[in-house]
């Protein structure tokens, strides 16, 4: 199939030749039975490989142009076991505007083991040679648009620049998915997911995805994937394929709602600075047109005062003051306490992280409701502060 919308519709409708299901079937069996000593049907006990993720991984390795996929419990499970391809000593560069979760494990917990990172704009090649250490950095990591400032980075020259030093490029690709970008193509090494987001779709399934390019890179993360139990459950395996069935309408839905709340807000007088690459004034704007087919749902603005987020939050009725991004239903939520709490003070008011931020995820609800109720929560709030 030529196009990434009929290989979404038709995830797993072929692979149950047996019955002719257009759905497959969930196999929520943990262990298999062997034909005969020395004799397997291919699977033998689900943490290993179960048919409904096998399904899933294949399918999704595919839509990634990846050798392999990796369904984990996750989005942070996937990156865990990503990381465990490092040793004590080991370096990362990585983004500087970071998921505040992704944060918290490189600092609070793999710290503990040895592992170190510099948090550096990616996309300037002078700030990663400063901070690269030979012998010691073995990755970057990328995140394309960032969370939640949007910064952009010029995947395929990064990724270039990683390779001549013989580093691994890992890639967030939660905020565009492969329908919009697909990193692997562009010279990253592994591509990772919070498929809890996008993927899914439905704010209902916790998930993530690890997607590799290369047959010894595969089988290194194959074995972390089953040693350390990373594994997707069949049901949110089947889940996630049911949602990425119709992730190409989804994403037009949310791209667009996102772009005429963008431009709406970046007219409010209310609002300070409006952050999402669709944007032309945006930094990165050509490079976002260069690399992707299209934007991410979500976006960041900052108001004027931040004494303003507390009333906007608490008036706010069809867009949920909730945490997470991706799905069918428009969420908003406040980075420097929710999100981005783990992140130390400084390092985000140096980024822009601050206390006037508020981060949307635009759902797939009418837009005109949508700026609708956000006019009416800006409109209270500006009354009770006496603008």
């Amino acid at each position: 199939m030529k196009h990434i919308d009929s290989r979404l519709a038709q995830i797993g409708s072929r692979a149950d030749p047996a019955t002719g299901a257009v759905s497959y079937p969930i196999y929520q069996a943990t262990a298999f039975r062997h034909p005969r000593l020395g004799q397997s049907t291919g699977f033998d006990y689900s943490r290993t490989k179960s048919p409904t993720r096998s399904v899933l991984e294949a399918a999704f390795a595919e839509l990634e142009s990846g050798d392999a996929a990796f369904a984990c419990g996750s989005g942070m499970a996937a990156l865990q076991t990503v990381f465990m391809l490092f040793s004590s000593g080991d370096h990362l560069l990585v983004s500087l505007d970071l998921y505040g979760g992704t944060f918290r494990l490189i600092e609070q917990v793999l710290g503990r083991f040895g592992l170190s990172a510099s948090y550096v704009d990616t996309n300037d090649l002078g700030a990663l040679e400063a901070h690269y250490r030979p012998g010691a950095t073995k990755a970057v990591l990328i995140e394309t648009p960032t969370n939640p400032l949007m910064m952009i980075t010029d995947l395929a020259r990064t990724a270039a620049w990683a390779k001549s030093n013989g580093l691994l490029t890992i890639v967030d690709n939660t905020l565009l998915t492969p329908y919009f970008q697909r990193p692997i193509e562009l010279g990253a090494d592994i591509v990772v997911h919070s498929a809890t987001k996008y993927l899914a779709g439905h704010n209902d399934v916790l998930a993530g995805m690890i997607v590799t390019k290369g047959e010894e890179l595969s089988q290194r993360v194959a074995f972390l994937h089953n040693s350390v139990g990373s594994a997707l459950a069949p049901q949110e395996s089947w889940l996630l394929m049911r949602g990425l069935k119709t992730l190409a309408l989804r994403m037009e839905r949310h791209q667009s709602n996102a772009l005429r709340l963008t431009e709406w807000l970046s007219n409010h007088p209310l609002v300070d600075r409006v952050y999402y690459p669709a944007l032309p004034t945006h930094p990165g704007h050509e490079i976002q047109k260069k690399q992707a087919s299209g934007n991410t749902g979500i976006f960041s603005f900052k108001v004027k005062d931040a004494a303003l987020v507390e009333p906007i939050l608490r008036h706010i009725r069809l867009i949920a003051f909730a945490e997470s991004l991706g799905g069918v239903e428009s969420l908003m939520t406040y980075p420097a306490v929710q999100t981005h709490a783990d992140i130390p003070k400084e390092i985000r008011d140096a980024v822009g992280v601050d206390d006037r931020l508020l981060r949307l995820s635009a759902g797939i609800e009418h837009p005109d409701d949508l700026i609708d109720d956000l006019a009416q929560a800006f409109d209270a709030a500006a009354r009770e502060l006496g603008y």
